[in-house]
């Protein structure tokens, strides 16, 4: 095989960004609805000519990228749950008492400080952000929008508590990834994350106190009393609806997997539906009388498809609301598989190393190939384990302790991948909470503030551990 040129390698990147601009300008929010995912084929195959002409045979890329889809079904099967959950939990009563008691206990004035730290709080004991986002989260987003917050603020605030909560999480599975990339004690690496998380956060929760001052003003109690109206017609609510929420997070705290604990939080919202909700179960099944039949119908219903009871705040998409995102994420790890196995990531990465010439450069290299990885391989665990193996052994030369590398894969892989439209976690937050990546994008501060914490720590050289032999 031929010896590929850095501007050859990046070629293909180079044609998705333009694709990807143009899509931003043609078709705005709806540009991932389509547009993007055929913008990541078209610059896959191109990426498939560009190897070829190296020598490399279409088997071997096809193989790329069916691994690399392959490495993204976890995130497909949960998107899937997720979605049947958010349909169960939605006809149960679950999130319309969430949004029910929030709407009476928050004030505008707090609610973005409020809702970031209500989020931390969740995924640290939890230990996932998604998680985090697909509950809470949802009901945050319909609260924030009866309050009169914009919705990308609100969908900023949700993500920066998340991302943070997840990171200082032991039950993070991105967490122990960095970890164990850098070789680094999960609790040695947490304490030592908390110099750049810490700072990250705080700033963030002033500036969300300080926006929230503007929405301090009169809001309107007619509106909001419509609102709880319409849920307490539709719905019987009550603080046991609760139940199902604390036994799931109590189940990923007792580490049961994901997608086993989601699918008992789904079957659990059923239940409750069953046994509190029978004018929304006949209401969404279309019979006249309350039976097992009209039951399963309207369950099952909320499961797949759409469901809308009363206004645009009680309604959801089932899984058949998740099948877009999964398109882009399956377009992504097409792309994402065709610049691994050419060899073009590892060819532009090589270019990237050779300009680490200080501690500070180091650490700057690795951050920008975890937001590299990030954009081309379109997955958050490649950005942290692909850099933690092309960076450990120099941090080691460089008399580095492997926390430094450990703390920046986490400050930059895990945080960065929510901010990219194609990445699984960018088309993730976008499916869930309704809001396109560049509407919050702006809005993420913790996820914008903590990889330029990280490069702060290292060319000021604060908190630098060094290896004494």
């Amino acid at each position: 095989m031929k010896k590929i040129s850095i501007l050859w390698a990046f070629s293909p990147i180079l044609l998705l960004i333009i694709l990807l601009s143009l899509n931003v300008i043609l078709f705005s929010d709806d540009a991932t609805s389509g547009a993007n995912q055929i913008a990541l084929i078209i610059s896959a195959m191109f990426g498939v000519l560009v190897a070829r002409n190296f020598g490399y045979k279409w088997d071997d890329l096809q193989q790329g990228v069916i691994k690399s889809i392959s490495s993204s079904m976890n995130a497909i099967l949960i998107l899937l749950i997720i979605g049947s959950l958010a349909g169960t939990w939605l006809i149960s009563g679950i999130i319309p008492a969430m949004i029910y008691y929030g709407i009476q206990i928050l004030d505008p004035s707090i609610f973005l400080f409020a809702t970031c730290i209500i989020c931390a709080i969740v995924a640290s004991a939890i230990g996932s952000s998604w998680t985090t986002v697909a509950t809470i989260g949802v009901a945050l987003i319909s609260i924030g929008k009866v309050l009169g917050i914009p919705i990308e603020l609100t969908a900023g605030a949700i993500i920066s508590g998340g991302y943070f909560g997840d990171k200082i999480s032991p039950l993070s599975d991105t967490t122990n990834l960095a970890s164990a990339m850098g070789g680094v004690d999960l609790i040695k690496h947490i304490k030592y994350m908390l110099y750049t998380t810490l700072p990250s956060i705080i700033i963030s929760l002033t500036i969300f106190l300080i926006i929230g001052f503007q929405f301090s003003g009169e809001i309107d109690k007619t509106e909001i009393n419509l609102i709880l109206n319409n849920i307490s017609e539709n719905f019987e609510i009550s603080p046991f609806l609760f139940v199902t929420p604390i036994i799931m997070i109590f189940l990923i705290i007792k580490k049961v997997q994901p997608f086993p604990a989601l699918f008992i939080g789904t079957i659990m919202g059923a239940i409750t539906a069953f046994i509190f909700q029978k004018n929304t179960i006949l209401l969404i099944s279309g019979e006249d009388t309350f039976s097992y039949i009209a039951s399963y119908k309207a369950i099952i219903q909320s499961m797949f498809g759409e469901i809308s009871i009363g206004n645009d705040l009680l309604e959801s998409g089932g899984m058949k609301g998740m099948l877009n995102t999964i398109w882009l994420i399956i377009c992504a790890m097409i792309f994402g598989g065709v610049m691994e196995k050419s060899g073009f990531l590892k060819s532009i990465a090589k270019r990237i190393m050779q300009n680490t010439k200080t501690d500070g450069s180091l650490v700057a290299s690795t951050a920008g190939t975890c937001l590299f990885f990030n954009m081309t391989a379109a997955d958050q665990y490649l950005a942290i384990i692909v850099p933690g193996r092309m960076y450990k052994e120099i941090y080691k030369k460089r008399n580095l302790a492997p926390e430094n590398l450990s703390r920046t894969l986490e400050d930059t892989g895990t945080v960065t991948s929510v901010l990219i439209p194609w990445n699984t976690c960018g088309a993730y937050h976008y499916g869930i909470l309704g809001v396109s990546t560049f509407a919050y994008l702006p809005y993420c501060f913790f996820n914008l503030i903590s990889p330029i914490m990280t490069l702060f720590y290292a060319y000021a050289k604060i908190k630098i551990r060094k290896i004494y032999v």
